[in-house]
This record gives C-alpha cells, sequence and structure tokens, in this order.
C-alpha cells in the first residue's frame, strides 16, 4: 500500500509541475516579488515604512500564489482526470479510493512546497537587496548575480534539455529554478552587497533578527497553503475547474476577515475578552438586542466556526511590529505559538481530506 501512494503521489508531482500554468503563475509570483522592491519605495515613511511594505507585499504576492497554484493544480491533477476516466486504470486495481484522494493530496502540496520554496527563496533576496529609496543607493551585486544568474542558468539548462533529450521544458525548469535560488540565498548569506565575506548566520541576526522572523511567516504562509490544498482537493473530487477556485477564493477572503468578524460581534456585545465561541453563540441570542440582528450575529460567528482562520497564519503584523513569534512577554524562547497554530493546521487538513475521502467514495468514475 505504501509503494502505491508513492507511485501515486509521484505521478502526480510530476504532472503538477508539467502543467504550464504551474510555471506561468511561479512566474508571475517570482515576477511581483521582484517588482515589491521598487513598488515599495512610496510609503510615507522612507527607510523603516518601505521595508514594512516589502514585507507586506511579499508575504501577500506568496500567499496569493499558493492560493492560485492550489487551485490550479488540484482541478489539473484531480477533477480533469476524473472527468477524463483516466482516475479508472487506478481505481479499478486494488487501490481504495482513500488511498487516491491522500496520495493525490501529497503529490499536489509536494508540487506546491517546491514553488513555495523558490517564492521564499526569492523574497528572501529581495529583503537582503533592500527598497531603494535614493538615486545614490547602489545594487546589491551578489543578489543579483546570484538570483537573477540562477534563474537564466535554469531557463538554458531546462531550454537545453528539452531540445537535446526531450525532457519536459516546465517541470525541468521549475526543479531547477528552485535549485538554483537555493544556491543563490546561500552564496548571498556568506556574502556582504560589496562582494566581502561575512558570517553565514548574519543575515538572520541583522535588524533584530527581522530576516528570521520573515522565514518562521513563511512556514506559517505554507502551513496555510496545505490547508487550502486539502479544500481544493476535496472540491475537486465533485467540482471543475471554475468552480473549484471561485469557492476556494469565497473561502480565502472570508478566512481573512472571519477573526475580525468574530471580534466584531464580541465587541457589539461587550463580552470579555478570549471568550469561547459557543459562549458567544449563547450570548448572542440571549442578548437584548433586535430580531434582526441575532441571524447576522450568528452567521458571523458561524463563518468563524466553520472556515479555517487565515488570520492565525498571517505573520506580517507581528514582523511590521516588531513582536518574537518565538518568545513570550518576558523573554523567554517558547515555541508554543508556532506549535499551537501548526496543530491547528494539521486538525483543519486532517479534516478536509476526511471530507474529501467521503466526498470521492460515492462518485461516478465510470
Amino acid at each position: 500500500m505504501f509503494r502505491q501512494a508513492l507511485t501515486i503521489s509521484g505521478n502526480t508531482f510530476t504532472e503538477a509541475i508539467r502543467q504550464p500554468v504551474f510555471t506561468v503563475l511561479v512566474l508571475i509570483g517570482a515576477l511581483g516579488l521582484v517588482l515589491n522592491v521598487f513598488l515599495a519605495a512610496y510609503s510615507m515613511e522612507p527607510g523603516r515604512g518601505d521595508n514594512k511594505i516589502l514585507i507586506d507585499l511579499g508575504l501577500s504576492t506568496v500567499l496569493l500564489v499558493g492560493l492560485l497554484l492550489a487551485a490550479f493544480t488540484a482541478t489539473g491533477v484531480v477533477a480533469e482526470e476524473i472527468e477524463a476516466k483516466t482516475v479508472l486504470t487506478v481505481v479499478s486495481k486494488p487501490v481504495p479510493r482513500p488511498l487516491f484522494v491522500l496520495a493525490k493530496f501529497l503529490g499536489v502540496t509536494a508540487a506546491i512546497g517546491v514553488a513555495h520554496a523558490t517564492l521564499s527563496c526569492i523574497f528572501t533576496l529581495s529583503l537582503r537587496h533592500r527598497v531603494m529609496q535614493n538615486a545614490s543607493d547602489h545594487l546589491d551585486g551578489p543578489v543579483l548575480t546570484l538570483g537573477v544568474g540562477g534563474a537564466l542558468l535554469a531557463l538554458l539548462l531546462a531550454a537545453a534539455g528539452n531540445y537535446l533529450y526531450r525532457r519536459s521544458f516546465t517541470s525541468t525548469f521549475v526543479a531547477l529554478l528552485c535549485l538554483t535560488q537555493v544556491l543563490a540565498v546561500l552564496g548571498v548569506s556568506v556574502l556582504t552587497p560589496q562582494w566581502g565575506l561575512q558570517p553565514p548566520l548574519a543575515e538572520l541576526t541583522r535588524d533584530g533578527g527581522q530576516v528570521g522572523q520573515v522565514l518562521l511567516g513563511l512556514f506559517l504562509l505554507f502551513e496555510a497553503v496545505v490547508v487550502l490544498t486539502a479544500l481544493c482537493v476535496a472540491l475537486s473530487t465533485r467540482l471543475g475547474q471554475l468552480p473549484t477556485l471561485l469557492i476556494a477564493l469565497g473561502v480565502f477572503f472570508a478566512g481573512l476577515i472571519a477573526g475580525a468578524l468574530s471580534g466584531w460581534v464580541d465587541q457589539r456585545l461587550s463580552l470579555p475578552p478570549g471568550v469561547g465561541v459557543f459562549e458567544s453563540l449563547i450570548a448572542v441570542w440571549n442578548a437584548d438586542i433586535g430580531i434582526g440582528l441575532k441571524p447576522v450575529y450568528t452567521l458571523a460567528k458561524l463563518v468563524y466556526l466553520a472556515l479555517p482562520n487565515l488570520q492565525f497564519f498571517w505573520p506580517a503584523d507581528a514582523i511590521s511590529q516588531g513582536n518574537s513569534m518565538i518568545e513570550d512577554l518576558s523573554g523567554r524562547f517558547t515555541l508554543a505559538p508556532i506549535l499551537s497554530v501548526s496543530g491547528y493546521a494539521l486538525l483543519y487538513t486532517v479534516a478536509l481530506l476526511g471530507a474529501a475521502v467521503a466526498l470521492f467514495q460515492r462518485r461516478e468514475v465510470g
């Protein structure tokens, strides 16, 4: 059974990164991260404010591209395979349907993980380069040479492999781009902007460890993308590409404001901080308010209860305010916040995969 799961996951991974839309979205995300360095130079607080905007724009770009990759990739390797009846070649063999769904999810997640790693490396390079605020500012030579040079090298090698050995250009390019950008980050970590040598961990401790906080934030964003991937896989077992994309976008935007909606209800009812969602629901129906407001408040609470609260995974506010995600109020090291968010992501992913298995279990594929 393990070998079957590994085979299906590997084929799904290969099929996912071969999709032209996968490469296009990765390139769009990479271009957006590069342009953010120039777009962030127009804040009302030059210097620190520009870099805050750069972090916000970069994290937003990575998260949005991850959502689009999840929607398009999941439908490309699940929904289209069901519609084309090619899934029959798998489920007609002794392969349980739950195993098929889980293996598909793992393959899609691995492909999106490669894209996320690539974009995270490009984002890290953009943070190292910083926003150019004055005409006298100099370009960061190592960032441009290793980052842009690595991308061009990946392009040339992928083109050569396609021409000489008939290898898939898109999958080869995506894999090589990820590799070259990882090497670029490692190279930049030991080089100063003037091509001097520096300790490998110097970048992580710069500006109070801001880069290290950003890397933790990117890890949290990947967990959010994994949750959205599980959602898209579940939707793809029954729906096509366009409905899956629309519902995923709706859940994405609703998940960003779900916490704010719940907090708004608590504030209107003057509930104490930290009150549970079920206690607040009881308080809504016991409150002395208009009968028309009770359904509105209840709907806001149900949205918070049912949809993933993506604000848990959003690190930009903490990074911009200089709050550490691995220290408590007294400054002691703790992984409690990271572990709690990871546990939330794990439970939500398991729940969505359970729904995906249930939806696919009775799906007619013949």
